[in-house]
């Protein structure tokens, strides 16, 4: 587990690093100016996703994550859900 200030900075550096520094501070910006329930955001977020809809999002989110675009292609035309 992470503390609270290493868990911050990772998680800048992964906003900067897919925003950018602009877009970035345009995300957090808002977040710090207004009360933020994370927890209500969260269920709004997937509300209405299948489980398919759902699995296919992280698989994209961890082969950008890692640069694996040509793998996420290959395993989603390869083992396409049915």
């Amino acid at each position: 587990m992470y503390t609270e200030a290493v868990l911050r900075n990772k998680g800048m550096r992964l906003l900067i690093k897919r925003l950018g520094n602009v877009e970035a501070e345009r995300f957090i910006t808002p977040i710090n100016r207004e009360p933020f329930d994370y927890t209500q955001w969260q269920q709004d977020m997937f509300t209405g996703m299948s489980v398919r809809e759902l699995s296919n999002a992280g698989i994209r989110e961890i082969c950008w994550d890692l640069k694996f675009s040509v793998f996420y292609t290959f395993f989603i035309l390869r083992f396409p859900h049915r």
